[in-house]
């Protein structure tokens, strides 16, 4: 039976969600191991993402932007509860997009840009799947429009422009304090409470920015009819732009071999919410959705498996030991 209306999905199936959650804390368990063989920087970039996400997914719910279904294990109280999963997911995602954007050697704002393209190619397969999967749900109710239909086939083009915002900005204030204020100042000196400070300090810098692009810039340009659409569109070319810029102006040295972590979590994410598209027949509603999610999801597979996997590794080459 649907669930809301102009949906005609029922529950997803009852093994959907545990084994989602599951897969998420091995994932950060493994995402864990690297950081720890790597130090107190990769650490710290991981927990960061992991409570910037926590923190976000809060607000977002908070403000009534999207309701999430039963997970295993939620924070808070219904209908203001979140996955913990979610949270992990987010940590996971920005800590493995960093992972291979370092082993590009590509200028560090760059790199940043790198970040988010990875994060965004991953989202627009999988918020389209589950969204119809219930895991999460946006309310069109009161629009007119298509719940199935609607700007990304039912996901709302700020979805997007709201995860560019928090990959990039988190990376981009994270690289930013490692090579200006904790390096030139004595708290480079401060020993163990210096890598969690930058981290502290990013997840502020980059929700503040957030809060303030949503509520007033966001604004601003939907009054001079700049909408959500075209906001994506825009940052999107942006974004293409600093990478091929940066590509252009790599680091010197040669290429880093990717860790294998960097590669399994994108490639899980698309692999399940692929099986799931065939497997639970949204495949059968709309034949571009479906063409999209395949070509997407081939792009972010060809990504992540060329130039650099296969490529021999620096010895001793440890991606926050060389970034600040």
């Amino acid at each position: 039976m649907p669930l809301y209306p102009g949906i005609p999905y029922g529950p997803a199936p009852s093994w959907a969600f545990p084994f989602f959650d599951c897969c998420i804390v091995f994932l950060f368990v493994l995402c864990l191991l690297d950081a720890w063989r790597r130090g107190r920087g990769a650490i710290s970039y991981l927990l960061g993402g992991m409570c910037f996400g926590l923190v976000l997914e809060y607000l977002e719910v908070a403000s009534h932007s999207y309701t999430y279904g039963h997970f295993l294990l939620m924070l808070g109280h219904a209908p203001m509860d979140i996955p913990v999963s979610i949270g992990l997911a987010w940590g996971i995602i920005l800590y493995t997009s960093r992972l291979f954007s370092d082993g590009l050697r590509l200028p560090w704002v760059a790199a940043a840009a790198l970040d988010t393209v990875l994060a965004l190619n991953l989202d627009l397969t999988m918020d389209v799947i589950a969204y119809r999967m219930h895991m999460w749900h946006w309310d069109w109710t009161g629009t007119g429009l298509d719940p199935l239909k609607a700007e990304w086939f039912g996901i709302p083009y700020g979805n997007f422009v709201g995860w560019i915002s928090v990959v990039f900005f988190y990376s981009f204030f994270s690289r930013l304090y490692e090579r200006t204020i904790f390096k030139r100042t004595g708290l480079k000196q401060t020993g163990m409470w210096r890598f969690p400070a930058i981290a502290v300090l990013a997840l502020i810098s980059a929700q503040v920015e957030l809060l303030v692009t949503e509520y007033f810039l966001f604004h601003w340009l939907n009054a001079v009819h700049i909408g959500s659409g075209r906001r994506l569109a825009i940052e999107v070319v942006v974004l293409l732009g600093l990478v091929c810029w940066g590509s252009l102006h790599r680091r010197g040295g040669p290429q880093r071999r990717v860790p294998g972590v960097a590669v399994w979590v994108p490639a899980w994410f698309h692999v399940y919410f692929a099986i799931a598209l065939v497997a639970l027949g949204f495949f059968r509603e709309n034949g571009w959705m479906t063409l999209v999610a395949g070509v997407n999801v081939g792009i972010g597979l060809v990504i992540h498996l060329w130039p650099v996997v296969g490529k021999k590794a620096e010895p001793g080459s440890l991606v926050w030991a060389e970034t600040v």
